[in-house]
């Protein structure tokens, strides 16, 4: 789901009638005679387009007549549609028949299945039980991390990946069917007998106030409907005695403009138009105006992001920013300024098109790439020095291109490349995380809560060893950059002056995991505590586990708690260097 193409915005109750007609008209006009076509449009394209498509039609007609192999029209045709779409931009997609639930999953958040994160040990070569979601299936009927998927029904899983298990996992709803697992803590196989149901991805895993009444709300997606979950929890909140809000966008890859609309809307004026969408075709384009009262719009809000937020995500802090109704914080966004609408295709087919750029408040359209078309398709990344400088509604300068820039960066704490190698799946091909983390849990019946839960020193001294004897290496970035170093300066042929400081660099930089376990145990020790608290408490407590030690959303929560700097970022008053300065010189 973090793959970039995968994000849409999209107004899901726009009736799509009028793009099939017109797909429709061009299909039909492309089988009359050139003059029939030519009193419709510009007879130069309309040339070349029918002539390209005559051409297409001749040579796959010669390929299936008399090509030395028998073709598969779907794997070849679907090719050569995939590699026209891809000289175009990321965005616009063809899911055939088979693929279409994908799409659907991507804009309602549902899926029929068991409800469960899966995953490929390395180690076990096996597909395995990641993490179940709460209230679904299976964590209703008490699978666990770590469980090994041996089969489904008659169906033996053990040498399928993770599509192939997924795929079988899946299914239509009320359809029950027999899992068998081994769970390695034990050493046992066990079956459970499971019946699929829709799976309703949570858009809004987490919200909470703190003890000082600032509340934090967690938003991975704009799905539909997720602006209701957002009300509710705000106004949950609200009636708590709520002073301060803080929305995180952070790794928010975006869904559906208007639900982006509703949910500024919360905090804005009823009658201001917060988007315009602008394409090719002039009825595709659409103003969206808040339609509502807010629910609020004076409470101190404040928005995180990241450069993983884009498209809806950058629609509602950017919104809130052109609008001066919230302070954005965190790193700038992806970028993504571009429209994507389905369209029914023959066949069940669907196309997510791109259809439009998309405009905010205050003009400005964020689309940090031009794609080009030419030479089968490339990118073009925006210079800051020719973005537009735009307006705030109090005066404020923003710009475009480039994703949202926020008011205050604050930059997360960077993650080790040895904790990298030991949390990415694929990387570590001993497992020791997950071996550590199945033991702690088979061990520990219970935990204390997610606010509270930490592993102990103890508990990290023993995981440390474990990771020693395990054989697990992975690949130093500084000992690579040193290594190319060497293999430059050799090639200039200044190395024999050198040598003597390239072995005492070597011998300080030498790779050792034990010390490197030890100089990034706090960051090691809050990654496996999270980890473990999602196994007792699901996503809701490992968002909750999480907010501990984030950088980012303390200084949020501190913002809010410090009126004058909130308002003077507000009004354009506030200067970030400056406080930089003062900070370096305390």
């Amino acid at each position: 789901m973090h793959d970039i193409s995968l994000y849409i915005v999209h107004d899901m109750k726009k009736p799509f009638a009028k793009f099939r007609t017109r797909a429709l008209q061009l299909a039909v006009l492309l089988s009359l005679p050139f003059a029939v076509f030519a009193a419709h449009e510009d007879k130069e394209h309309a040339f070349t387009v029918g002539k390209n498509m005559q051409v297409f039609n001749e040579i796959y007609s010669y390929l299936d007549l008399m090509y030395v192999d028998t073709l598969d029209a779907d794997e070849v045709v679907g090719t050569a549609i995939n590699s026209m779409l891809r000289s175009l931009d990321p965005y616009t997609v063809y899911y055939p028949e088979d693929e279409v639930n994908n799409l659907r999953m991507m804009i309602t958040g549902r899926y029929v299945g068991i409800g469960s994160v899966i995953r490929y040990n390395q180690k076990l070569k096996r597909v395995v039980i990641d993490e179940p979601y709460a209230g679904n299936p299976a964590a209703e009927v008490g699978l666990k991390k770590g469980d090994i998927i041996l089969s489904i029904d008659d169906s033996t899983m053990t040498d399928k990946t993770v599509s192939e298990v997924s795929s079988k996992l899946r299914g239509d709803a009320g359809t029950t069917f027999v899992l068998k697992v081994m769970r390695p803590s034990t050493g046992k196989e066990m079956e459970f007998r499971i019946t699929r149901r829709s799976v309703d991805m949570p858009a809004v895993p987490y919200y909470g106030l703190t003890r000082d009444s600032i509340g934090y709300l967690n938003l991975t997606s704009f799905t539909e409907d997720c602006s209701k979950d957002v009300r509710r929890a705000f106004v949950d909140m609200k009636n708590k005695g709520m002073k301060g809000f803080v929305l995180d966008l952070r790794g928010n890859g975006g869904g559906s403009l208007s639900e982006a609309v509703n949910i500024v809307n919360m905090f804005v004026p009823k009658g201001i138009t917060l988007v315009k969408t602008r394409g090719k075709l002039k009825r595709a384009n659409n103003d969206y105006v808040t339609s509502v009262e807010p629910i609020d719009s004076v409470m101190p809000v404040v928005v995180i992001v990241n450069g993983e937020s884009a498209s809806a995500s950058e629609i509602t802090s950017g919104s809130l920013q052109d609008l001066d109704r919230a302070v954005v914080i965190g790193t700038r966004t992806y970028g993504k300024g571009l429209v994507q609408l389905p369209v029914d295709l023959s066949y069940n087919g669907q196309l997510k098109l791109t259809t439009g750029k998309y405009y905010i408040p205050s003009g400005r359209c964020i689309q940090a790439i031009n794609y080009r078309h030419a030479r089968g398709g490339y990118t073009e990344h925006i210079p800051d020095s020719l973005t537009k400088v735009f307006h705030t509604a109090g005066g404020r300068e923003v710009r475009d291109g480039g994703g949202i820039k926020p008011d205050l960066e604050v930059r997360p704490d960077s993650l080790p490349n040895i904790a990298y190698y030991l949390t990415v799946s694929g990387l570590d091909s001993t497992e020791v995380l997950l071996d550590y983390e199945i033991d702690y849990i088979a061990s520990h019946p219970t935990i204390a809560a997610p606010g509270e839960f930490e592993i102990s020193d103890a508990d990290y001294e023993e995981f440390k060893q474990r990771v020693v004897k395990s054989g697990f290496t992975y690949d130093p970035e500084s000992e690579r950059a040193l290594n190319t170093l060497k293999k430059i300066v050799k090639f200039e042929g200044y190395y024999d002056d050198a040598k003597t400081e390239f072995e005492a660099l070597e011998k300080k930089l030498k790779h050792n995991i034990a010390r490197d376990l030890d100089m990034h145990k706090e960051m090691l020790k809050d990654i496996i505590s999270n980890d473990i608290v999602a196994a007792y408490y699901f996503q809701a407590g490992a968002v909750e586990n999480s907010l501990k030690h984030d950088k980012q959303v303390k200084e949020a929560f501190r913002l809010i708690n410090t009126p004058a700097e909130y308002n003077a970022i507000l009004d354009g008053t506030y200067k970030q260097e400056a406080k930089e300065q003062e900070e370096e010189k305390d």
